[in-house]
């Protein structure tokens, strides 16, 4: 049962190591999880889980693999007509014996057999299948390895617990919101000291060092404050099939103009392709427009450049002169060409795909998104992909 529970956590993608997993067996054996499932749930969890991103992933494995388990579908009619009526109002719950022993298995032949010998209602007690009390068996009571049969959750059941999917928010593949890229973009950083202004922060360890060679006696040492040197230019595709990611990229907007943190922030707009103009507003309009050779010219080849769009349209776009839709203008360059020459005028770029990378292969414009990956490194706009995304923007180049 347990060797299936965790080919089922590696299937829903929980990294679940070798190590982990004896680990967990071991706190089984030594009673840990005290014959529950919910103190299965909370054990397993505990031992096996190395951040929150997984949190819903083992939920959902969880749930699957015990689904069922709660409550047995085929209790005689009359069985549930007892389990259904009323508590009496004087009903105390009690906790009687120990049965840590008991295991799920031996538990479920337990039931049957009970189910066999009973023949009326129960409520209270510690044995026969009804409400209340603290038998196995039943609901609105408590037993620590009971399983419950109809009614409302007093106990929080471990399925149960596991189907409300409470960390979904947390996974680290799912689309962003605008605090998330706040915090991902936060590691876009490179500090640096200032080599002119006033020395207005206190340097801790030249103090500590200053103090020491003054026979303790303190003397404080100022520096310059550390600023960041990331500059950033956030190149964004918009209309088109980006108006169904257009919520998504308000959120990124957003955050990345409420990030103080960067050196410099400039941002542009496009739609489909790079071409001779980018657009200074998401509207795309040429009267709000600047010319491409000038943002190369103007910007520094030290800019991290993160391009947003789906990469999808017609190839035409893409690969011809003259392939721009937008009414009225005609480009002399391939599309292609232009994001070849700002790759590499910019040493660090990166393409933010907001359609899942397991669809790249079949989308509707799977040539132009192919072409593209060929020209940037290409990253899904989640948590996860934003993280690389971030990685590769830092990385030192050989």
């Amino acid at each position: 049962m347990f060797t299936e529970f965790f080919f089922e956590l590696r299937a829903q993608g929980v990294p679940v190591s070798m190590n982990e997993w004896y680990t967990l067996l071991e706190a089984l054996e030594r009673g840990m999880a005290y014959s529950s499932l919910i103190g299965f749930y909370y054990l397993c969890r505990a031992v096996l889980i190395k951040s929150e991103a997984y949190y819903d992933k083992f939920d959902l494995a969880f749930a699957r693999f015990f689904e069922g388990v709660e409550t047995p579908e085929d209790l005689p009619e009359q069985i549930w007509e007892w389990l259904e009526r009323e508590l009496p109002n004087d009903h105390t719950v009690r906790m009687l014996g120990d049965l840590k022993q008991y295991d799920l298995d031996t538990l479920k032949q337990m039931l049957a057999e009970r189910l066999a010998e009973q023949t009326e209602e129960h409520h209270g007690g510690n044995y026969w299948v009804g409400t209340g009390g603290t038998s196995p068996f039943g609901h609105s009571g408590y037993h620590p390895g009971g399983i419950r049969l109809g009614g409302e959750s007093q106990n929080r059941s471990a399925v149960k617990v596991a189907a409300e999917r409470r960390f979904y928010e947390f996974r680290d593949d799912e689309t962003l919101d605008t605090r998330q890229f706040q915090m991902a973009l936060r590691k876009l950083r490179q500090f640096t000291t200032r080599l002119e202004g006033a020395k207005t922060e206190l340097d801790l360890d030249e103090t500590i060092e200053a103090t020491g060679k003054n026979a303790g006696r303190l003397e404080l040492v100022w520096t310059r404050p550390r600023q960041n040197a990331i500059k950033v230019l956030l190149l964004m595709d918009s209309g088109g099939s980006m108006l169904s990611y257009s919520q998504l990229c308000n959120q990124l907007f957003m955050a990345v103009n409420r990030s103080t943190h960067f050196k410099d922030l400039q941002i542009f707009y496009f739609h489909n392709c790079i071409y001779d103009w980018l657009y200074l507003d998401p509207s795309c309009r040429q009267s709000e427009s600047i010319k491409t050779t000038y943002v190369l010219n103007s910007l520094d080849s030290d800019y991290r450049v993160i391009l947003v769009g789906d990469a999808s349209m017609a190839p035409s776009e893409l690969v011809r002169v003259g392939g721009i839709i937008d009414w009225g203008l005609y480009n002399e360059e391939p599309g292609l060409t232009w994001l070849q020459r700002l790759r590499r005028h910019f040493e660090y770029a990166v393409w933010l795909n907001p359609i899942p990378a397991r669809y790249w292969k079949w989308a509707e414009g799977a040539y132009t998104i192919k072409q593209i990956r060929e020209v940037f490194p290409m990253h899904e706009l989640t948590v996860q992909g934003l993280d690389q995304a971030v990685k590769a923007l830092m990385a030192r180049k050989q």
